[in-house]
This record gives structure tokens, C-alpha cells and sequence, in this order.
């Protein structure tokens, strides 16, 4: 290396990033979300759809991404498909099934 060059030093700094942090949303801004009149959603929260957190009377559900796609894929079944309501709830409660199970057969099969 020559003399009359110059040795350029570069450093690179490492920022830690804190896990994403989910958004939430209100009644209404879900609603407006997930296509959905507010009223339709109050009456899928009362059915259950939503989780059974979501079904308590009196108390203001608050939603996340996780829930506005579950929210999209019911309506997605009703429109597209001619899913009725009350089937929705049974599919619904299937999937809380699988993923409980799902959860229990993770915890058997240990780490």
C-alpha cells in the first residue's frame, strides 16, 4: 500500500429493534377495516366470532390484525361462498379447537 493513500475506516452500528408491537383497533376502525357495517360486527362479537373475550356484554372489544383478517375470511364466506351466519360460528369454533390442540401437542412434544 502506497503512502499518498488513505485508509478509510467504516464502522457499522447495531441497533437492537424491539419485537413489532401489533396495532389495535376500535369497533368502528375495524369495522371500516375489515368492510363490515359496525352493527354486523357487534352482532359477529355477540355470536362469538371473534373470541369469547369479544363476546362479553357491556364490553368495548378491541381488535387486531389477527382478528380483521379472521374478519375478512368470515365475510369472505358469507359473500363469496352463501356461508350462513351460524356456520360461520361453528367454524369458528373448529379453528379455536385445532389451534388448541395444535398448542397441546406442542407442549407434549416438549423442547
Amino acid at each position: 500500500m502506497k503512502k499518498s493513500e488513505q485508509l478509510e475506516v467504516c464502522s457499522l452500528i447495531l441497533l437492537g429493534r424491539s419485537a413489532p408491537v401489533s396495532a389495535t383497533y376500535v369497533l368502528e376502525e375495524a369495522a371500516r377495516l375489515a368492510d363490515l357495517h359496525p352493527e354486523m360486527l357487534r352482532y359477529y362479537c355477540r355470536l362469538g366470532l371473534c373470541g369469547e373475550a369479544r363476546a362479553q356484554p357491556g364490553a368495548e372489544p378491541v381488535f387486531d390484525d389477527d382478528a380483521l383478517f379472521e374478519l375478512r375470511r368470515f365475510e369472505d364466506y358469507r359473500r363469496h361462498h352463501g356461508v350462513d351466519r351460524k356456520t360461520l360460528r361453528l367454524i369458528s369454533g373448529l379453528k379455536r379447537e385445532v389451534e388448541r390442540l395444535r398448542a397441546e401437542v406442542r407442549f407434549l412434544r416438549g423442547p
